[in-house]
C-alpha cells in the first residue's frame, strides 16, 4: 500500500513509526510544517515528525503552504493509494482531496462529531468529560466534517492532564489507523456521514481561556487546570500581579480542617476567590460554596512555590482574594 504521511507534532510520531514498521506499507514521502524558531532564544527546531523521517531516510517536504502548486504536482507524481494526515496544522485545499485513490485519512482525537477542531483533548478534559476516543475520518473540505470510518473509545483519568492524555492516546491510535487503511483497501469499511446536529467545537486555545473565573465550581476550575496544561495554564491575579495556580477540588466542605474546627467558615469565606487556611493547608473559595485546595503558585517573573511557601511569603491578610484588581 503506497502512502504519503502528513503530520507535525509528537502526537503524530507513533503512527508514523508504526506504519514504517509494516512491510506491506510503503511511505513514499512525509510532509511536515517548516522549521520554526521557538523559545526565548528563538532557536530553530525540527518537528518531531521530521526527526523520524530523517532517521528513516524518507523523502521529506516542508512547504510553507500546502496549497502551493508544487505540492499538487508532487502528490500527482507520487499517486499514493492513501494520504494519512495527523495534526498537520494546515487546512487541505479541496483540489488535493481527490488525488489519493482512497482519500486523505485523518486520526482525530475525539469521538466525532463531538469536539471538532484544533484542541479536542484539551476541551474534553476542560469540559469534564470522563470518556473520549479516536475517530478515523476521510477528510473533506470542512473542519473535521468528513465521513466516519472507525472509532475507538477510551477513558479519561480523573486526574489526567492534557499532555498525559495526549501521550497515552498517541500510543493507542496507530492500530486503529492500520485497521482503517486495510479496511479501505479491502473494501470492508462503509463510511458513514456525521450527524452535524450533534457537533461540538474544540477551537484552538487562546491565552484568555486560562483566566480563572472563581464563580465556577471548584471541580470545573480543576478540569480547566488539567485541560489547559501546559498552556495557557490556569491563572489569576494577586495584588495586581498575574499568577498561575495548581490545585485540587475538595470533596466536601466538612473535610476542610479549618471547617471542622469552625463550621461558620464556609459562610465567612463564601466570596469566590477568597484565600483561607493555615500552615500547610490553604484553600480558595469557588462558586456555589465549593473549595479548591491550593497546591502551588507561580507569581509572574518568579519560580513556582508550594501553597504554604506562597502564603508565608505573602503574609496573607484575612479576606484577601485571588482575582482582585
Amino acid at each position: 500500500m503506497r502512502l504519503v504521511f502528513c503530520g507535525t507534532p509528537q502526537f503524530a510520531v507513533p503512527t508514523l513509526k508504526y506504519l514504517l514498521a509494516k512491510p506491506d506499507f510503503r511511505v513514499l514521502a512525509v510532509i511536515t510544517q517548516p522549521d520554526r524558531p521557538r523559545g526565548r532564544g528563538q532557536q530553530v527546531f525540527f518537528s518531531p515528525v521530521k526527526e523520524v523521517a530523517l532517521a528513516a531516510k524518507i523523502p521529506l517536504h516542508q512547504p510553507e503552504k500546502i496549497r502551493v502548486p508544487e505540492v499538487q504536482q508532487l502528490l500527482e507524481k507520487l499517486a499514493p493509494d492513501l494520504i494519512v494526515i495527523i495534526a498537520y496544522g494546515q487546512i487541505i485545499p479541496a483540489r488535493l482531496l481527490s488525488i489519493p485513490k482512497h482519500g486523505w485519512i485523518n486520526l482525530h482525537a475525539s469521538l466525532l462529531p463531538k469536539y471538532r477542531g484544533a484542541a479536542p483533548i484539551n476541551w474534553a478534559i476542560a469540559n469534564g468529560e470522563t470518556r473520549t476516543g479516536f475517530t478515523t475520518m476521510r477528510i473533506d473540505a470542512g473542519m473535521d466534517t468528513g465521513d466516519i470510518l472507525l472509532q475507538h473509545e477510551m477513558e479519561i483519568g480523573p486526574a489526567e492532564s492534557a499532555p498525559e492524555l495526549a501521550a497515552r492516546m498517541s500510543e493507542a491510535g496507530p492500530p486503529l489507523m492500520e485497521e482503517t487503511l486495510r479496511g479501505l483497501a479491502g473494501g470492508t469499511i462503509v463510511p458513514r456521514p456525521q450527524n452535524h446536529g450533534e457537533a461540538t467545537v474544540a477551537p484552538i486555545l487562546k491565552k484568555e481561556d486560562g483566566c480563572i473565573d472563581w464563580n465556577r465550581f471548584a471541580q470545573e476550575i480543576y478540569n480547566r487546570m488539567r485541560g489547559f496544561a501546559p498552556w495557557p495554564g490556569a491563572y489569576t491575579t494577586f495584588r495586581g500581579q498575574t499568577c498561575h495556580l495548581w490545585g485540587q477540588p475538595v470533596a466536601e466542605a466538612s473535610s476542610l480542617p479549618a471547617v471542622r474546627a469552625d463550621p461558620s467558615l464556609p459562610a465567612a469565606h463564601s466570596v469566590p476567590g477568597t484565600l483561607f487556611g493555615a500552615k500547610n493547608d490553604w484553600f480558595v473559595s469557588c462558586g456555589n460554596a465549593t473549595f479548591l485546595r491550593l497546591q502551588a503558585v507561580k507569581l509572574e517573573g518568579r519560580k513556582q512555590v508550594t501553597a504554604s511557601e506562597f502564603a508565608n511569603g505573602a503574609r496573607l491578610k484575612p479576606g484577601e482574594r485571588f482575582g482582585d484588581a
